[in-house]
């Protein structure tokens, strides 16, 4: 009997998936407790419309994502730090200064887990940082870190 999951079950499949089980086990554990229900031709449609709405919700968002990379490859942002005498930040650069200050000069909203730092930024200058936009879309974001 194919049924449809309602919940997360065991050994069988996670909410939403379309499964084939025995008999016995869809009418006897399953359905009973509505952890299922049988895939008739109602509840088919509307899987087949709620995996066509996650598939058109994901390419949209892959969209958005693409034209949000070819909005931040070539831009630069400008960040100021307090120095000491011997030339060196105080701290560090952060992704969090970095988003900020891109959201302020720029006004791109990005999260800050998405730019890459691979080391601290601890000098002035102009650095190269990846930032994934999505799966498998990245961008390049040119950070220019400049004295107060």
């Amino acid at each position: 009997m194919k049924v449809i999951l309602l919940e997360d079950v065991k050994a069988q499949g996670k909410k939403g998936d379309l499964i084939n089980v025995s008999d016995g086990y869809a009418r006897n554990f399953l359905i009973p407790r509505k952890l299922a229900v049988e895939a008739d031709a109602k509840s088919l449609n509307e899987y087949k419309n709620r995996e066509a709405s996650k598939i058109y919700k994901a390419e949209l968002e892959k969209q958005n994502a693409v034209r949000l990379a070819e909005q931040l490859n070539g831009t630069a942002v400008v960040v100021t730090a307090q120095a000491g005498s011997n030339g060196k930040i105080y701290g560090s650069v952060t992704s969090r200064e970095i988003a900020d200050k891109l959201k302020e000069q720029k006004n791109i909203e990005l999260d800050k887990r998405k730019i890459s730092v691979p080391e601290p930024i601890k000098n002035f200058g102009v650095y190269e940082l990846d930032v994934k936009v999505y799966p498998e879309i990245s961008a390049k974001l040119t950070v220019k870190v400049v004295p107060d």
